[in-house]
């Protein structure tokens, strides 16, 4: 009778204007291979996160999405917020 934990991401998808980068993470617990229980966190990667400690997927997408004109839109954008 083994049991396993299993930490996948799952899902990684780009959203809004200011390409947020959505991470859904599951951990997944089973025993003999069977699926027991599933749970998920979510975290946000915004165009001015640190980006050191993600996968090698979020940091291609972050490579692709947040380019320096999404950079400075954002900067911008939260600038104006603060205001």
């Amino acid at each position: 009778m083994a049991i396993t934990k299993e930490t996948i991401q799952d899902k990684i998808e780009v959203v809004g204007d200011y390409k947020h980068i959505q991470v859904r993470t599951a951990t997944v617990i089973k025993e003999d291979g069977v699926e027991l229980s599933r749970s998920f966190h979510r975290h946000v990667v915004a165009p001015n996160s640190d980006s050191t400690n993600e996968s090698a997927d979020v940091k291609a997408m972050v490579a692709q999405f947040h380019t320096d004109a999404v950079k400075k839109a954002y900067a911008e954008h939260l600038a104006e917020q603060a205001k």
